[in-house]
């Protein structure tokens, strides 16, 4: 694993700071949420991305050590806060509706959970190294299902989801 080539390690990077910016996200929401079953789901997102940050801390330590890491993560916790602002914004550009406000977040989730899932699966497809395609296929699962779990929650606020009265996809709780 010593052996990981710059495009990898430019990967983690990159998939540690859409995590750190997720984490941020979904800890700000649970916050502000009025729902305590909002609340609990957000939170559980939450710790889900801390869980993702930490798998990708193992391999890159492994290859850089830990100072190198502590630096990269040190870095983006304080640009975190830029996108946070974003992403903060456009929830509150809804209003003072809860439930308007509530969709919005459930709305910048599912961006963010897409995004996550695309980038996931592009390392999957283009990693040479078994450590490192089985990690990223790991996450995208979990990535996946964090989609699915927003996507109920946004149809159970909305009414939708469902066809003939069953629901489109079962939540197995698998993560």
């Amino acid at each position: 694993m010593a052996e990981l080539n710059k495009a990898i390690l430019d990967a983690i990077r990159y998939a540690t700071r859409m995590e750190i910016q997720g984490r941020s996200f979904y800890e700000h929401v649970a916050g502000v949420t009025k729902s305590d079953h909002g609340k609990a789901v957000f939170k559980k997102l939450a710790q889900d991305e801390n869980g993702h940050i930490e798998q990708f801390s193992e391999i890159f330590t492994s290859v850089l050590g830990s100072d190198e890491w502590k630096t990269y993560i040190d870095k983006e916790e304080l640009e975190k806060q830029t996108v946070l602002d974003e992403l903060k914004a456009r929830v509150e550009k809804r209003g003072k509706e809860e439930k308007a406000t509530d969709l919005e977040a459930l709305r910048i989730g599912l961006e963010l959970e897409r995004g996550a899932i695309d980038y996931y699966t592009k390392q999957v497809d283009t990693s040479n190294d078994v450590v490192v395609k089985d990690l990223f296929s790991r996450i995208t699962k979990e990535e996946q299902y964090h989609y699915d779990l927003l996507q109920a929650q946004y149809d159970n606020i909305t009414g939708s989801g469902f066809w003939f009265d069953m629901a489109e996809f079962k939540m197995d709780g698998r993560f």
